[in-house]
């Protein structure tokens, strides 16, 4: 697998906007290998209520520790970035923030409202942490109406307590079932090549498709530092193809299954 940068005018106008507004995006923090494809096709996932983690998952190569207070003019900024990047649908994600009462939640809510104000046309995903499963601060996020509203079980059942430091995988299908209770796309993604097995993949999909999600991401996992979780397995291409097809079969109405695929990889594609 190899992912090259590329040289054209785009991938250094995004980055060049996202450096000057002092936004964060999960495509650096997260360490995603589509970024240069992205970043090129002037499209990125933006990371708010800062850069520092709460929560300290294994998988996960986002800065972990004690947030910084919320900056109150993040919303704007990046509802600006969003205008000079010309996009039409954007990705919006964030860090966990259970440092805060709301966990966020209030903040999340006013980030799609000013983005959408500013841009009337643009269509937006977000990928939103648990909020420990509150439906309240769930509600603040649907309420605000963006299209397809991503929480992601990272990956199967048994595995989940030994990678996730704090999330659950049964409350992590809470989340999506009451998503997909609403009248936003409900969407989730997991990674392969920890250990899990192929039985394990299958019942998680079926897990999936019972609370209501109709768009799934599976892509292989990779290993941000040496200090995070060992990769058990190169899964191989054909493999993820054939997850992808008994997606579709089970009732998935979008799959997008292959090494390199992240959660919010070719997004624009899920809000049709």
């Amino acid at each position: 697998m190899r992912s090259r940068l590329p040289k054209d005018g785009n991938y250094h106008k995004v980055k060049d906007i996202v450096s000057s507004n002092n936004l964060h995006t999960i495509c650096t923090s997260g360490n995603c290998p589509n970024i240069g494809e992205c970043w090129g096709n002037g499209t990125a996932t933006f990371m708010i209520l800062g850069e520092i983690c709460t929560r300290s998952c294994k998988f996960c190569g986002v800065k972990t520790g004690m947030p910084l207070p919320l900056d109150p003019d993040e919303a704007t900024r990046l509802a600006e970035s969003i205008s000079s990047m010309g996009i039409k649908h954007a990705v919006i994600t964030s860090v966990d923030r259970d440092d805060l009462e709301d966990k966020g939640a209030n903040a999340w809510a006013e980030t799609i409202r000013t983005c959408k104000q500013k841009n009337p046309d643009l269509t937006l995903e977000t990928l939103i942490p648990d909020f420990d499963g509150d439906t309240s601060l769930i509600d603040l996020v649907i309420d605000a109406h963006p299209e397809v509203i991503s929480h992601n079980l990272e990956t199967v059942r048994r595995l989940s307590p030994q990678i996730r430091s704090r999330a659950k995988y049964d409350l992590s299908l809470s989340v999506v079932k009451h998503i997909a209770a609403s009248s936003c796309i409900a969407k989730s993604g997991i990674m392969l090549g920890i250990g899990e097995e192929f039985d394990e993949v299958l019942e998680t999909m079926d897990d999936l498709i019972a609370v209501g999600c109709t768009v799934l991401t599976i892509g292989q996992y990779l290993q941000p530092t040496r200090d995070h979780l060992q990769i058990e397995e190169w899964v191989s291409p054909e493999r993820f193809e054939e997850y992808r097809l008994i997606g579709i079969k089970k009732g998935f109405k979008h799959v997008e299954a292959s090494p390199l695929v992240r959660s919010s990889y070719h997004a624009e594609k899920h809000i049709k």
